[in-house]
């Protein structure tokens, strides 16, 4: 319930912002409420990462909800553009937060064969919310206020947190502490404001947000050097490799899945509402192929990745022809179902493969490592995709050459899944 209700904010606030920017700010401003979320979302992961190293998920999981449910209040009662940014840095910070306690939680409770099953009853949380959300958010919008669709989430949320009190009163804290690393609250620190300063250039292609790229660049790469293992870059064989997937197969899915919309809306002219059913159908494969995979926990999951890369590989190529203006714009969807077949695949592999590889000390950071991986890779190829259209002026020009781009990263994550493996 926790994740469906952080699922439909996330997909719900899309539909919303338009008129809450309009309402309290303006256009030049959309991309602050976003940014905010993500740089808090990225602090908060590795900061409850570390958290529940060191005492275990419980008190990250009671807290998480309630720092989100902070800011529902905060942006939902908002008058100025300041106050909405303050809550939805706060709502980022529970949900990064909350993230990071569930897998924590997952690898305390549940023995190493049922992971497969759980990590799919995750992804299903989010198929009603991507079905759903938009719709009503947009309902709820127009009807009555944006401000609902902050405050309307409040009930649930302390409906949720009270249902999960008796699950974790029973958990204790972890026997195997390893020693905290240096540094961490300054390189998360650097991390948040480095993603957050990417996804803001890659919005603003000019001169200034070259140089706010570069800046956040140097920012970044130091952060990332304690915030991820060793090795990550070099696709070192285990771990690394394993948070080093994460980021590729994220970052290759959602950059495509990001600008699907407006290949099929400004190329071939879809209205709005039938440009986002490639995204329902991305979202029921990924669903599907990540229940049918939590039925086989046999099956190899490095294996599993590979295959998962290969189909989001597949289905990206697929778009390559609805890109231009001659191309058919159906094969969208049959090209997105297979994409997110991928995704259901190869997500539940590695989130399979990094609690196996994680001892008791380590499960938060190499939690909070992979969900970095996957923001940084994400705001960056999105960040590509817009300079591409600020160069190449139009999606039929712009778009196939990132589409090419992912297809050649999700080709290569094929070889990088073949070594997430650790010999017996």
């Amino acid at each position: 319930m926790l994740i469906s209700i952080v699922a439909f904010e996330a997909m719900g606030v899309g539909t919303a912002m338009p008129a809450v920017v309009a309402d309290l700010g303006a256009v030049a401003q959309y991309a602050w409420p976003f940014v905010a979320f993500m740089a808090a979302a990225v602090f908060g992961t590795v900061l409850v990462g570390r958290w529940c190293d060191r005492t275990g998920p419980r008190a990250a999981l009671l807290a998480s909800p309630l720092v989100f449910v902070a800011g529902l209040a905060l942006a939902g009662s908002a008058s100025t553009l300041e106050q909405l940014l303050a809550g939805r840095a706060l709502q980022g910070l529970g949900a990064g937060g909350l993230g990071v306690a569930v897998y924590v939680l997952i690898a305390v409770v549940y023995p190493e064969r049922a992971r497969p099953a759980v990590f799919a009853l995750t992804s299903s949380a989010w198929v009603l919310p991507t079905l759903i959300g938009p719709p009503i958010s947009g309902v709820v919008t127009e009807a009555w206020s944006w401000h609902w669709v902050f405050l309307g989430l409040i009930p649930l949320v302390l409906v949720a947190t009270l249902l999960v009190v008796p699950a974790v009163r029973t958990l204790t804290p972890p026997t195997d502490i390893r020693p905290a690393r240096r540094w961490l609250v300054p390189a998360a620190f650097g991390a948040a404001v480095g993603v957050s300063a990417l996804s803001w250039a890659g919005e603003h292609i000019d001169a200034v947000a070259a140089v706010v790229a570069a800046v956040a660049l140097v920012v970044l790469v130091p952060s990332l050097t304690r915030l991820l293992p060793s090795g990550v870059v070099t696709a070192r064989r285990g771990i690394s490799s394993v948070v080093l997937g994460r980021g590729m197969l994220a970052g290759t899915f959602f950059a495509a899945n990001s600008f699907l919309p407006l290949m099929l809306h400004g190329t071939h002219g879809w209205p709005l509402a039938a440009a986002g059913i490639p995204l329902i159908a991305g979202s029921l494969g990924w669903s599907s192929a990540s229940a049918w995979q939590g039925r086989h926990p046999d099956l190899s999951r490095s294996m599993l990745l590979r295959i998962g890369f290969a189909l989001v590989a597949t289905g990206t190529a697929g778009l390559l022809l609805v890109a231009p203006e001659w191309g058919p714009a159906w094969m969208a969807i049959p090209a997105w179902a297979i994409a997110g077949a991928g995704m259901g695949l190869g997500f539940s592999s590695l989130s399979f493969l990094l609690l196996q590889q994680s001892g008791p000390g380590d499960v938060g950071f190499h939690t909070s490592a992979a969900q970095i991986a996957d923001q940084l890779s994400t705001a960056l190829l999105i960040g590509v995709g817009g300079a591409l259209l600020g160069l190449l002026g139009t999606p039929p020009a712009a778009l196939p050459v990132l589409l090419v781009a992912l297809v050649a990263i999700a080709l290569v994550g094929t070889v990088v899944a073949g070594r997430t493996a650790v010999s017996s």
